[in-house]
């Protein structure tokens, strides 16, 4: 099997996963920690929306939205992807952000205008030994996340399974991003015809710009590593994603410009979506003033 053809079913199996996670939620309820906090108790009955869970809600003030049938699972989770999509795309735009726009512009001009000079620098000698290792880091992280959720499910630990399908859900909309961008750019990768990684001559999934492999191991470590913000599992998690991306330039699979512009998309996008929908009480790292409507990043 092709290597990106690879990369991308493994993409699709966490979107199933979601999807999965999505309909399994409406025979159980998550129950959170109890805690005095009215902001905790209205952030449990959003969260019990949003994966129809809402069996366990107070009959004063609901609404026909909060059903547990399973026909209303799937909206749900439309209707939310569609939210995000529409905030990842919208947020460099905000003018908070204008500053870092400018920044990563500036830092992605540069690595393209030394990108072919970066690959020919490259050994060919070894390229199949990186492109191993890259594909032996993402997947083992992404068996890793699916790992988390299947566990939640026996030992019904509500932060490993929300773990587990944020980094999905992430994983998901990251997907979205990156193959509208892969489709537009069309980039030939650095083994493909003058190896000056042309734009607009493969203009279809799987092209070079920008790197899967980088996208998808930053969002899932980005996520992951706010569920869980030990040392050592930062440390895990980012260094296994920066692995990935480097390797993927040593392995002649993308240039450098691929995976800075994969890594930083896949990191912000893993981002949005924990601090849009991470369960208050779960973890210190999820804020009430990081909440959906509020200002974010």
């Amino acid at each position: 099997m092709p290597r990106p053809v690879a990369a991308w079913l493994a993409v699709i199996a966490l979107i199933v996963l979601a999807t999965t996670a999505v309909a399994s939620q409406t025979g159980s309820l998550v129950i959170l920690p109890a805690a005095p906090s009215e902001a905790l108790v209205q952030r449990s009955r959003v969260l019990a929306e949003d994966f129809s869970e809402t069996r366990s809600l107070p009959s004063d003030g609901a609404s026909t939205d909060e059903s547990t049938s399973p026909q209303d699972a799937r909206p749900s989770i439309l209707r939310r992807g569609e939210q995000d999509q529409k905030e990842i795309y919208t947020a460099p735009f905000r003018r908070r952000n204008l500053k870092w726009d400018l920044l990563f512009l500036a830092a992605t001009g540069g690595l393209m205008a030394g990108d072919k000079h970066i690959s020919r620098a490259v050994s060919p000698d070894h390229a199949t030994v990186s492109q191993d290792i890259s594909n032996v880091g993402i997947y083992s992280m992404t068996a890793s996340v699916a790992g988390l959720w299947l566990s939640s499910l026996r030992t019904k630990d509500a932060h490993a399974r929300e773990t587990g399908f944020l980094a999905a859900e992430a994983v998901a909309n990251t997907a979205a991003v990156v193959g509208i961008m892969q489709l537009i750019a069309g980039r030939d990768r650095p083994t493909e015809g003058n190896g000056n990684g042309r734009f607009w001559q493969n203009n279809t999934l799987g092209s070079s710009f920008p790197s899967g492999h980088s996208s998808f191991s930053w969002t899932m470590a980005s996520v992951v590593a706010d569920e869980y913000p030990k040392p050592w599992v930062r440390w895990l998690v980012y260094g296994t994603a920066t692995t990935v991306s480097v390797t993927r330039v040593t392995g002649l699979k993308h240039f450098s410009s691929d995976v800075e512009v994969g890594g930083v998309f896949g990191y912000l996008i893993g981002q949005q979506i924990f601090h849009a929908h991470c369960a208050l009480g779960l973890r210190s790292q999820c804020h009430s003033s990081k909440r959906r409507g509020k200002s974010k990043r």
